[in-house]
């Protein structure tokens, strides 16, 4: 018990979440993100989604989720496409292989790194903040 209490210990005061927890609803970080008109280097096939930070596997995990399509009525029922947000190979292909079309196409994954690396870092200043936090659209 002592030597589960010395490994727990760090994590708690570092304010991480162990493996196997799941997150509630109230610790996800979100920020709504859409295309600028003229920007060139947009790396999802939609032009608006949320982009949020949740935890997986012990770890911090951005995630982009589409938008709502304008023309769905509220009483339907929409469950947007998800993909990882992240600079590492494997789990920008490997982990997105579901929905791999919420991303432009690339030539090639070094140039679909090169695409949402920015995406990435505003993920992860997005991860920063409070547990819960709802930033503004542009304000990171």
């Amino acid at each position: 018990m002592m030597a589960q209490m010395a490994v727990a210990m760090p994590l708690m005061l570092a304010g991480e979440q162990g493996m196997f927890h799941f997150p509630s609803a109230d610790e996800v970080r979100t920020q709504p993100i859409s295309r600028a008109g003229n920007e060139a280097g947009w790396p999802f096939s939609v032009d608006d989604g949320l982009l949020a930070c949740v935890w997986s596997g012990g770890q911090r995990v951005v995630m982009f989720f589409e938008g709502r399509p304008d023309g769905l009525d509220e009483d339907d029922t929409f469950q947007p496409r998800q993909v990882i947000v992240t600079t590492d190979p494997m789990q920008l292909t490997l982990g997105n292989m579901a929905s791999r079309d919420l991303f432009r196409p690339a030539a090639s994954v070094e140039e679909r790194i090169r695409m949402v690396a920015p995406f990435a870092t505003l993920g992860q200043r997005l991860c920063d903040q409070p547990a819960g936090a709802r930033v503004g659209h542009g304000e990171l």
